[in-house]
């Protein structure tokens, strides 16, 4: 079992930035990667940024994103950050911690999720 705790959502206006943090606990022996997601109102869940455990591998957020976002982790400390910058209204959206382990089968696991408005 592995837990997500997401934290440092909010209301931002536009143009400003936050900082998204999730601390990951439990068995996270098998720990792979960790990635943030979001889910717009009446819009599928999107991979935002993601990176594997040890860094070298990023996941390419959307164009819609890009460049704005990066995402990076404190190993020791088994915490993923995401940080935004510049946000706009569309930015607006719950953000989910995601955490794929391998495993037979491998598991994904998912934050409770954190809400981010940003302001117009």
């Amino acid at each position: 079992q592995v837990q997500l705790v997401e934290s440092g959502g909010g209301l931002v206006e536009t143009g400003g930035s936050l900082r998204l943090s999730c601390a990951a606990s439990g068995s996270l022996f098998t720990l792979y990667a960790m990635g943030w997601y979001r889910q717009a109102p009446g819009k599928e869940r999107e991979l935002v940024a993601g990176i594997t455990r040890d860094g070298k591998k990023h996941y390419t957020a959307s164009d819609s994103v890009k460049g704005r976002v990066t995402v990076f982790g404190d190993s020791a400390k088994n915490e993923l950050y995401l940080q935004m910058n510049n946000l706009k209204p569309d930015d607006t959206a719950v953000y989910y911690c995601n955490a794929q382990t391998i495993g037979m089968p491998a598991h994904d696991y998912w934050g409770q999720g954190v809400q981010v408005t940003v302001s117009s």
